[in-house]
């Protein structure tokens, strides 16, 4: 028995699925998950030794690769002046400012603890600032788990082929609305019946939780003029694309302005930190200031704002966005192209330091055509890359991630030995 086998058979008698976030199980390609004893830069090594090139990055954080000896060393050197104080520190207001700063729709922002308690946080903002009640997701969007958002959510939840969570009342979920990503038509038609009770859309402007789907021309600007129209807020949960798809997100790439936007993952550098902020006019209305309340023991923890200020500070120097994402057409366009010279039918798409692999003819752009996509095909590569130490997400339905460690010799590697793949496939 291998030891990745054994400590996950272990790990079943005490861990629900002998994991503690779904996805990470590999129910969906089959076989036993990798337990990682340690990572380097773009690779990582699990319980038997053995080397990984790694695609998924911590699920985004990790955008200067693991270890980055910058954010160990401010990691370490916050570390040694206390854990956790439960009261203010300068820290806190550095991170805000840099947020802040770098991100123009936000001019006030709260530090949480996940990118959940941001997503939910956020809606209960925007419920609060409205006094209404209904929200509008998109099919196949992740925002985290709590109860409103698990109707037809991404993520871990397709993996399974269960839209829906056991232990969330009917009641919870009768105001959610769901609707399709892309289709901008059916929004349009929510807001005539609803357009008095929707407080908010919550929408991943990049969706990242149903594979990478870029929204088309006009989708999002539909959002923004639909929710200026009936008074609803437009929440763009940036917590995967926050500083991974571009200096300023894909607010920044689209030019297309949320009124709050939740965020994490990057700026956490690896350790756990979300936020949510947005304009001062929104902001106020939460506690101590206001009358929505959120809060949180650990938010704003001084040895995980210090890893986010470093990372921060670090995708600031010059041309850094424009090498990622010169890395990450070299990743999915070779791919693509070995794919296509082996016969095998396959796509990609990219964005800053995000990919999409699709085994179907097209890019999709939505969750139906996402659909269509040929899992059992996509098990058969993941498994063969596993084997020879690439290591993709494993799950159809999930975009991947490069970092600034990601060379060409490591990018090469990658190609290489899945050109040997395809020809096996």
């Amino acid at each position: 028995m291998s030891r990745n086998t054994e400590l996950f058979e272990r790990a079943c008698r005490t861990i629900p699925g002998g994991v503690n976030s779904p996805v990470r199980a590999f129910r969906s390609v089959g076989g036993s998950p990798r337990f990682i004893t340690r990572a380097q830069g773009p690779y990582m090594w699990d319980a038997e030794d053995t080397r990984y090139i790694d695609y998924v990055g911590s699920w985004g954080p990790a955008i200067l690769g693991h270890a980055h000896p910058e954010v160990i060393r401010a990691v370490q050197e916050a570390a040694v002046n206390g854990l956790s104080f439960g009261a203010p520190t300068e820290a806190e207001i550095e991170i805000a400012e840099a947020i802040a700063a770098r991100l123009p729709s936000i001019e006030k922002v709260r530090l949480v603890s996940s990118g959940t308690e941001a997503t939910m946080s956020a809606i209960r903002l925007a419920r609060g600032v409205t006094g209404r009640s209904k929200i509008i997701k998109f099919e196949g969007c992740y925002h985290g788990h709590a109860d409103s958002l698990l109707v037809k959510a991404g993520s871990g939840m397709l993996t399974f082929g269960n839209p829906t969570s056991a232990g969330v009342p009917p009641e919870f979920i009768k105001h959610t609305l769901v609707l399709d990503y892309n289709k901008l038509q059916a929004v349009e038609a929510a807001f005539q019946e609803y357009g008095s009770e929707i407080a908010c859309i919550i929408v991943e402007p990049i969706a990242g939780n149903m594979n990478l789907i870029k929204p088309v021309p006009g989708f999002l600007e539909g959002l923004r003029s639909l929710c200026t129209q009936y008074g609803a807020l437009l929440i763009f949960d940036e917590v995967m694309t926050g500083f991974r798809a571009g200096p300023q997100g894909v607010q920044g790439l689209t030019g297309v302005t949320p009124d709050i936007t939740t965020l994490a993952k990057v700026i956490g550098g690896g350790m756990p930190v979300g936020a949510f902020g947005g304009r001062a006019d929104i902001m106020e209305h939460i506690a101590p200031i206001g009358n929505v309340y959120q809060a949180g023991t650990l938010s704003g923890n001084p040895v995980a704002v210090a890893a986010g200020l470093v990372t921060l500070k670090l995708l600031a120097e010059p041309g850094f966005y424009e090498r990622l994402e010169t890395q990450s057409g070299k990743l999915a366009n070779g791919l693509a192209e070995r794919a296509k010279a082996a016969g095998i039918t396959m796509c990609t798409d990219y964005v800053g330091g995000m990919f999409g692999l699709y085994f179907r003819d097209a890019v999709p752009t939505t969750f139906d055509e996402v659909s269509t996509c040929d899992v059992e095909l996509f098990k058969k590569f993941f498994h063969a890359m596993l084997i020879k130490g690439v290591y993709f997400a494993p799950s159809a339905y999930e975009a991947g991630f490069i970092s600034s460690a990601h060379d060409d010799d490591v990018i090469q590697q990658t190609l290489d030995i899945a050109e040997e793949v395809f020809t096996k496939l």
